[in-house]
Order: structure tokens, then C-alpha cells, then sequence
């Protein structure tokens, strides 16, 4: 992790760790090596209380947040309306019921109150963040919940992730521009919500790109990085494939090109010459 003086702090977070071994091993890794600055973990995972023993040495180094999960794995409770078969609903069933109202509001902050309190009880304090795996905590109904918790468990310095980026941003950018334009202006809301609750967030937020594009993630991440403003979050999804992965999760290779981009020379000369550093979120003033 550089360390320049003077450079504009951004935050680097790992998603999705837990979900698989090759998932949880990666991130530890670039944690080890400073290339990284916070991680989301998925407290709805068989693995976590194994990995989370991998991340511990690493934890005066990054930010540990919950990545909240209401899509496609087993939940952590029974929720009769949610998932009668024992298994969360896909991102666009779950969109659809957000939208129409039709979300059970009790299931959902039941649900996200175990997944709190069991990421709680493993890593021993509450996390240091709140985001969620689909970005599911910008939904209606969800983003109500999510806000609860946080004002009521989250630390003093605790935050929230917001999604939303400025429209001349994601034009001037060009990355997968509907995906990160409906991401964004599905998150406005939240990130209303959270600047009239005092509820510390990022600045801005990148990261949405087209998994199929075969294009490698180097360039996708310096655009990603141009013009950042201070407190500026960047998610990633770096990660190992293995057998569990697989079974888990549609997106497999570009997890691999995204770890050898991080670990590898061409990151941190990236942040050089740009004048960027890796952040805590939580130790900021």
C-alpha cells in the first residue's frame, strides 16, 4: 500500500469474502501485501469462521465489513415468504418484489439482524462497514433496514457504502455505462438517507464493469482511478477458482485477471503516478 504524502486517499474493498475458499485465500493475500484497504464478508457462508481465523493477522491493516446477502445462497434463518426452498431469490426477483412492495419487511430485517450478529460473534466486534452482495442494501425496504443497523450497531466510524456515481462521470468513462448507470441511480436514495442520518459513506464509487469483456482489468481499474476525489471506494473481486466457487457463482476467470492485477508490478505504479493511496475508511478523520 503506498504511503505518499499528499496523495488523494481512496479505499480499495474486496468483496464477497467467504464465499469460497480461493475467494477468502486471495484476499488474505493481497491484504498480506498491503494492496488492499477493507474487505465485505459474506457472514451467510459455511466457511466463515475457518476464514475468518485467515484474515485476523490482517486486521490493523484493512477494514472488515458485512456484505449483506439476500440473493441466491442459504439464508441463516427460515424465511417462509423469501426463500420457502431454503435457498435466497435471484437479484431479479428480488429487485421485482423491492420494487412492487411486495418484500416481507420482517424476514428481510430478521435476516439481516442474523447475518449481523453472526459476523459479530465470529470476528468478535461488529463490522466496520455495511454494504451488499448485489448491492441488494440500496433496495427498498432492504436500504430501511440497512440504515437501522447502522445507526444502531455500527461503531462511531462505522459507514455505509454508497454506490452512486455523477452521470458526466460514468459518461467520460465509458465502462459498462448501463450496468454502473442503473446501479447508481437505483443507490440515490440510500445515499440520501444517509447524508440526513449523519451516516459516514464514501465519496464516490467505482468498480462495474461487463465480466465478458475480455479486455484486461488494468485498464478498466486506471479508469476507474481518474479524477478520484478523497474517500473515493473502488470494489473488486479478487479471487482463486476452485470447485466451490463454481458451484457458487457465475463469475469465475476475471476474478483470477483481477488478483494478477493486483498483486502484480503495474498496480501500485498506477496509484504513483496518479498520486493515489490506499485508506482505511474507519481511521479517517
Amino acid at each position: 500500500m503506498t504511503s505518499s504524502a499528499g496523495a488523494t486517499p481512496i479505499i480499495l474493498c474486496a468483496d464477497d469474502f467467504g464465499l469460497a475458499p480461493g475467494v477468502s485465500r486471495a484476499i488474505c493475500d493481497l491484504a498480506e501485501a498491503g494492496r488492499l484497504s477493507a474487505t465485505s464478508c459474506m457472514s451467510v457462508s459455511p466457511f466463515l469462521e475457518e476464514h475468518v481465523e485467515w484474515l485476523r493477522p490482517y486486521a490493523h491493516k484493512i477494514d472488515v465489513g458485512l456484505h449483506l446477502t439476500l440473493t441466491d445462497l442459504e439464508p441463516l434463518g427460515e424465511l417462509p415468504k423469501l426463500a420457502p426452498r431454503g435457498r435466497l431469490p435471484g437479484l431479479g426477483s428480488l429487485m421485482a418484489r423491492a420494487y412492487t412492495g411486495r418484500l416481507p419487511r420482517v424476514e428481510v430485517e430478521a435476516e439481516l439482524t442474523r447475518q449481523f450478529e453472526r459476523f459479530t460473534e465470529v470476528w468478535g466486534r461488529p463490522p466496520d462497514f455495511l454494504d451488499g452482495h448485489h448491492h441488494v442494501h440500496q433496495l427498498p425496504i432492504i436500504r430501511q433496514v440497512v440504515l437501522d443497523l447502522a445507526r444502531r450497531r455500527l461503531p462511531e466510524k462505522g459507514y455505509v457504502r454508497s454506490c452512486v456515481e455523477p452521470l458526466p462521470r460514468l459518461f467520460s468513462r465509458r465502462e459498462a455505462f448501463l450496468k454502473a448507470m442503473i446501479i447508481s441511480v437505483l443507490g440515490r436514495p440510500l445515499k440520501r438517507h444517509l447524508k440526513r442520518s449523519g451516516i459516514r459513506t464514501n465519496t464516490g464509487f467505482g468498480g462495474a464493469y461487463q465480466v465478458t469483456d475480455s479486455t484486461g482489468y488494468g485498464p478498466k481499474f486506471t479508469r476507474f482511478v481518474e479524477g478520484v476525489t478523497p474517500y473515493f471506494l473502488v470494489m473488486c473481486h479478487p479471487g482463486f477458482v476452485d470447485d466451490d466457487l463454481v458451484e457458487l457463482d457465475s463469475m469465475t476467470g476475471p476474478r483470477e485477471q483481477e488478483y494478477d492485477f493486483f498483486s502484480g508490478d503495474l498496480f501500485p505504479t498506477i496509484l504513483a503516478d496518479r498520486n493515489i493511496r490506499l485508506t482505511r475508511f474507519s481511521a479517517a478523520e
